[in-house]
């Protein structure tokens, strides 16, 4: 069980995965901070996500720690057989959320402790340009920065159900560069197609943390605007007031704000 006063340590020294390893795990120890201090009556709070309350968040960042975890190692539950069960991915998100019922305030975080510590140790054990069989695949150092991404997205969910500040950190570049690179396949998920001899690049004020750019400097297409804002509509948060604090500038910029989405 997890004590009161405390979520644990995640720690990583410098492995083949470098600063997408490092930052994931103080992304990880970030969430322990945020949830130290939810009591039981905390967990049935409502967060942003329609029908979720702080534990669902809590049991969906543990269930799929785990996966990632096998995913990295070829466990047993490995995301390709993990899903195989169900009919879609939803049903396989709403079986990890559902493992949540019964479960106290110490053993959902204990589980996600569990979850984080596990990833970080299956990362760790391979090489950056390792292969993670995770939907098409993606290299282990593009892995780390995806289960970035999606803690950083619960925890601001969870952030908003417990009236918690917004909190900025170097490590949230990780989801603002993800949000970028996807961009192609998210354009094919919405079944959009890329305007022909277009390019982009994002031009992004974090504030103390500085200017975040990405893209080529001679791109026909830009979207400028805070950094908070590109991360939210890249994870699809605080929608439709985030994308409307972006400008974009040119018909790939506009497809940009309107579908990004860095995750599946």
């Amino acid at each position: 069980m997890v004590a009161r006063g405390g979520v644990g340590e995640a720690g990583v020294t410098a492995t083949a995965t470098g600063t997408e390893l490092r930052d994931l795990a103080a992304q990880f120890r970030a969430v322990r901070a945020l949830l130290a201090e939810v009591t039981d009556r905390d967990l049935d709070l409502p967060t942003p996500a329609a029908g979720w309350a702080v534990r669902d968040q809590i049991a969906h960042l543990a269930d799929t720690e785990e996966v990632a975890a096998d995913t990295v190692l070829g466990g047993p539950r490995a995301f390709a057989e993990a899903v195989r069960p169900y009919r879609n991915a939803d049903d396989f998100t709403a079986a990890g959320v559902a493992r949540a019922a019964g479960r106290d305030r110490d053993s959902l975080l204990a589980w996600l402790v569990r979850g984080q510590d596990a990833t970080l140790a299956a990362l760790e054990s391979v090489g950056p340009d390792a292969r993670v069989p995770w939907a098409l695949g993606l290299s282990a150092r593009d892995f780390a920065r995806a289960r970035l991404m999606e803690s950083w997205a619960h925890a601001w969910d969870l952030e908003r159900a417990l009236g918690l500040p917004e909190r900025m950190a170097p490590r949230s570049r990780h989801v603002a560069s993800l949000g970028y690179d996807t961009l192609p396949f998210a354009l094919r998920r919405a079944r959009v197609k890329a305007p022909p001899g277009r390019s982009l690049r994002l031009e992004l004020d974090a504030g103390p943390l500085g200017r975040w750019v990405f893209g080529p400097a001679d791109a026909t297409d830009r979207v400028t605007g805070p950094a908070e804002a590109w991360l939210k509509t890249a994870t699809r948060r605080d929608l439709p007031a985030a994308p409307r604090r972006l400008a974009a500038r040119g018909p790939l910029a506009e497809l940009a704000v309107a579908h990004a989405k860095a995750f599946l």
